[in-house]
């Protein structure tokens, strides 16, 4: 691997229109004057390869030379997903088909202003043709041996934000690939018609991907084949460039946080993208996703999970306003729409509190073209300085300085909480609100991040594949899950394990099969619980309530009821109209215990933001035996602060406090007692003077002085 700067700082420079060439030279000397060490750019197949085989790259040696010259590196941002328009033309059979049969078109792309794009990152043309991936092959092979030993290369950047579009693709070249994944997964075709209730195929052409889908076992089948089947092209790519590139050069790539709403329609696979490659990273704007201080922290805590102690990156993150867009209409100017210097430093401050180790803008500076004009840059229209350019030189020389060597070496601790993630049950959400138009899973996910945030409870995303490594999990909106899910959280729990479930677990398990006996699969003997009524009901249930603890919390969406003591469990909850069944079971299972909620908690504390219900996730916390790693308080309002932890590999501790609101912010930390006697050190950001030991001397307690949209970070000794 490369030797990279400390802190991989920059932006996407290069889009082939834009920024002018006749600013290229000065831009790339106030880059580097600024602090910035690296640019990415995108490498347009559609924008080189003017004819077949010939090759126009006269922009792009002037972007690696200029590089060098100013001892910037590069990432080579590969995009045979904009198309030559010959390539369109020539090969009608290699461009993507719908269900319907009609054919995408070349359209202009809204983030560069070129022809060539289709819908979303997937492209135009279908690379299960021959033809597509040999024209696209032939491409990669030229942009690779043409750069891969330049000096100012550091890596390439593969598929661009790692998700394609939901309505592609039917042609005949997929359809034959659809049928082999088949055949590999069932043996022969009599297994298959079984499997999908089609008992009468008689030959393999028969089978056809569905046009409609709805929650039938052939629709999970379609949308686990796509993920595989543009995964595998992916892989394709990188051994392509792998078999040319023995170099050392990097291999990244960076997604769009959707794991948790788009994972199952768009294939926006974050654990699964971050498998492939040696750096990930992520793109996020608070324009288009809101700027509510928990939406950032979980799209940075999902990809650093999904990256399993590989290095991450924000790959793009604000810089700029936005204009004009669906996204921002109706919110207020505050809510990422206007960025000032002061929001740049806080979302890069909770970049760098979640782990990333790179960051780049989406724009050095704005485009001057497209309905994205004047959007993410930090630089003016023209490339001239402003106050964010400087707020961004600022952050740039500081990341990295020597001095912040064993800060950034540090990574975060792990969460004080799991939450479950089994991708099943979102696909399985997906078919049964006819193609994703209800969002009870990523609402459910979204409002358990949320919830535990609001509570300073870290959380982090836990794959079904990692659940050993956590001691408590919490399972948001389970209603799908595969037997071999199943029988996995059941050992885990039977170990030791510490389990919330919300309502309705494994209702429906593989191919979509509801369960005779609730809940399903086995679960009932680990829930100690046996289910006495359900109803489905999600459009008139959002005021269902029930009492625990002495908490009045929210459901919605469904209600299981359950039948008290049948399976061994004890009722310590009821719903509050009054309807018999206990709403909440709780057990002891093997070496550990579980919490059973017969609704959804967490998709109504997303919704209403009840206060009932954040008292109910620290109340959960208390249950599970939860001690946070850091607890704060605050004169007033904390609930604008965040803090985090992060260790060295040599012992040291990092505490991150950073105040999400506007005005300064008096904050007490109190760390967990398992972290021993902990005395306030260096200052790595902020006053030093607003740091000090509090509670009578104990040292585990520290008070800091945090100005509004900024942070302090201290070294604890």
């Amino acid at each position: 691997m490369k030797h990279l700067p400390q802190l991989p700082y920059g932006a996407v420079y290069f889009r082939k229109s834009n920024p002018p060439r006749e600013d290229w030279e000065r831009d790339y000397a106030v880059a580097r004057e600024d602090g910035m060490n690296l640019f990415r750019h995108w490498f347009m197949w559609g924008a080189i390869e003017m004819a077949p085989g010939e090759f126009d790259w006269s922009d792009y040696d002037r972007q690696m030379d200029l590089a060098a010259q100013q001892g910037m590196k590069t990432i080579i941002a590969e995009m045979i997903t904009s198309v030559p328009e010959w390539a369109v033309h020539d090969y009608p059979e290699a461009v993507y088909m719908r269900a319907d049969g009609s054919r995408l078109n070349s359209r202009m792309g809204v983030s560069s202003a070129t022809g060539g794009f289709g819908d979303g990152s997937s492209g135009v043309l279908c690379l299960d043709c021959p033809d597509a991936q040999r024209l696209a092959g032939r491409f990669l092979t030229e942009l690779v041996l043409r750069y891969k030993d330049h000096p100012a290369m550091a890596g390439y950047d593969v598929w661009n934000e790692c998700n394609y579009s939901p309505h592609v693709c039917y042609c005949d070249h997929t359809k034959r690939k659809f049928r082999e994944w088949l055949q590999e997964k069932y043996g022969s075709l009599r297994e298959l018609g079984v499997a999908w209730n089609r008992y009468s195929y008689s030959s393999w052409e028969q089978v056809q991907p569905p046009a409609q889908l709805e929650p039938y076992p052939e629709c999970l089948d379609w949308l686990e084949f796509k993920k595989d089947n543009f995964y595998r092209q992916m892989q394709w790519r990188i051994d392509l460039i792998r078999s040319l590139d023995s170099s050392g050069n990097l291999i990244t790539a960076h997604g769009i946080a959707g794991s948790m709403n788009v994972m199952a329609s768009m294939g926006a696979d974050d654990w699964l993208a971050a498998s492939k490659v040696e750096v990930y990273g992520f793109t996020w704007v608070a324009s288009r996703k809101g700027s509510e201080p928990w939406k950032q922290w979980h799209a940075v805590d999902l990809t650093r999970a999904a990256s399993g102690g590989k290095p991450f990156w924000h790959a793009e993150a604000q810089g700029g306003p936005l204009w004009l867009q669906p996204q921002v209409l109706g919110r207020p100017r505050e809510d990422g729409r206007v960025t000032e210097p002061e929001d740049l430093r806080l979302w890069q401050l909770t970049s760098f509190a979640g782990g990333a180790r790179g960051l780049l803008f989406p724009r050095w500076r704005p485009l001057l073209d497209g309905p994205l004009f004047g959007a993410f840059g930090a630089y003016g229209m023209d490339g001239s300085r402003t106050d964010r350019s400087r707020m961004a030189s600022a952050l740039a020389r500081w990341a990295n300085a020597p001095e912040q060597q064993e800060l950034l070496e540090a990574a975060p601790v792990q969460g004080d909480i799991g939450i479950l993630v089994t991708p099943e049950a979102q696909s399985f959400d997906y078919l049964l609100n006819r193609e994703g138009r209800g969002e009870a899973y990523s609402h459910s996910m979204w409002g358990a991040y949320q919830g535990f945030f609001d509570n300073h409870i870290q959380a982090d995303w836990v794959h079904i594949d990692q659940i050993n490594r956590y001691r408590v999990l919490y399972w948001p909106y389970p209603i799908m899950t595969l037997r071999s899910h199943a029988e996995a959280i059941a050992k885990w729990v039977e170990r030791g394990g510490v389990l919330i479930s919300e309502g309705c677990p494994a209702y429906f398990g593989d191919r979509g099969r509801v369960g005779a006996q609730q809940p399903n699969l086995g679960l009932d003997a680990v829930f100690g619980a046996q289910e006495s009524s359900v109803e489905f009901m999600p459009d008139i249930l959002g005021d269902v309530r029930f009492c625990y603890n002495g908490l009045t919390v929210r459901g919605g969406v469904y209600v299981q009821a359950y039948a008290a003591g049948a399976n061994g469990g004890q009722a310590q909850g009821e719903y509050a109209d009054g309807r018999s069944g206990a709403a909440v079971m709780e057990h002891t299972y093997g070496k550990g215990r579980t919490l059973l909620v017969g609704t959804f908690p967490s998709e109504a504390y997303y919704r209403t933001h009840d206060a009932g219900n954040r008292a109910y996730f620290a109340e959960v916390a208390r249950w599970a035996g939860i001690q946070p790693q850091a607890c704060v308080s605050a004169a007033g309002d904390s609930s604008r602060l965040a803090v985090r932890l992060s260790e060295h590999p040599g012992g040291s501790l990092f505490l991150w406090v950073l105040n999400h609101g506007r005005e300064e912010a008096v904050a007490e930390v109190t760390l967990s007692p398992a972290w021993g006697e902990r005395q306030p050190g260096g200052v790595y950001w902020g006053d030093a003077q607003a740091v000090q030991a509090s509670g009578d001397g104990n040292a585990a307690q520290v008070q800091v002085r945090v100005p509004g949209r900024d942070a302090v970070i201290v070294r604890l000794g």
